[in-house]
């Protein structure tokens, strides 16, 4: 988000605001500042914000309308003191997906203190009932640089490579990742992270992938009620068991001609209106429009 301000927004504009991308540093005294929210309102780095401390911004972006509840709630920051500009993709190109009685792939990418290991225990399960499923895991902390942080999860990884239905990815490009979502039939993705707002659900539903995912923090938001969302329960146990029904009623989808066939353009149909509301043609317009009222 932060290269695509900075390679699309108006430049004229641009070169009047310093805008801050999660980590405040040292301010410029001399633009006016906007400070783009992507952490929860726990957040150590955010902190700063309580006590009246959001006033050394000209305003505050949240991703999500949740986010900028969490922050009055938490924080006291007031509504009026920021924005919502949501999250935006490229849209991925429209294409077809790989016969289902073929195969059926699923896919996780995100790091892996989001749920991955429900979904390696549900899919484990899932695969002694069907002989058709694969899934594609691109997951590592290397995402965020913090490659140390593998290390508590060094297990599951193993599990995951020794398991024959499974072909397990570090982090790829977001290239890469767009090109996997074209050929995969399901995102599966039982979070278990309060996220301020989902890149990875998006890119998914663009790609015209069915969507199973919990429905813990801003994820209702983020899916806009297009996806198989299940209730979120922080007992792992039952959510285990909500995810694994939710995946299993998807994969049986999939199975079915005659329903795989109502399928396809419901999956259409979503990916037009996530692309005509997450298309960073229309967002990079709202920057633009908040530059220019904050200039005023």
């Amino acid at each position: 988000m932060a290269h695509r301000i900075e390679r699309d927004c108006n430049k004229s504009l641009l070169s009047q605001f310093q805008i801050i991308h999660s980590r405040p540093r040292e301010l410029h005294s001399k633009k006016k500042k906007i400070y783009v929210l992507h952490d929860l309102p726990q957040d150590p780095e955010v902190q700063h914000l309580k006590d009246d401390g959001w006033k050394q911004y000209d305003k505050l972006v949240f991703v999500s309308h949740w986010q900028q509840e969490m922050y009055n709630l938490y924080l006291g920051v007031p509504y009026s003191a920021g924005v919502v500009l949501r999250n935006a993709i490229e849209p991925i190109e429209a294409h077809e997906k790989p016969d289902p009685n073929r195969k059926i792939s699923l896919i996780y990418f995100s790091t892996p203190h989001r749920g991955l290991d429900i979904l390696y225990a549900v899919f484990n399960q899932l695969t002694t009932e069907y002989d058709n499923l694969e899934l594609n895991v691109f997951s590592s902390f290397q995402l965020y640089g913090w490659p140390e942080r593998d290390e508590a999860y060094k297990g599951l990884f193993e599990q995951l490579n020794e398991h024959y239905n499974i072909n397990y990815h570090k982090s790829v490009s977001n290239d890469r990742i767009r090109a996997e979502l074209q050929k995969a039939h399901i995102f599966a993705y039982p979070s278990t992270w309060r996220e301020t707002s989902c890149l990875c659900l998006i890119e998914a539903m663009s790609a015209g992938c069915m969507s199973v995912h919990s429905s813990l923090a801003a994820l209702p938001e983020t899916s806009m009620g297009l996806t198989s969302m299940y209730g979120y329960t922080d007992n792992v146990q039952d959510h285990a068991n909500r995810f694994y029904l939710e995946l299993k009623t998807a994969i049986e989808l999939h199975r079915n001609s005659d329903k795989y066939k109502l399928v396809r353009p419901q999956a259409s149909s979503a990916k037009a209106f996530v692309d005509y509301n997450y298309a960073w043609s229309a967002r990079k317009l709202e920057w633009n429009s908040l530059m220019k009222s904050l200039l005023t």
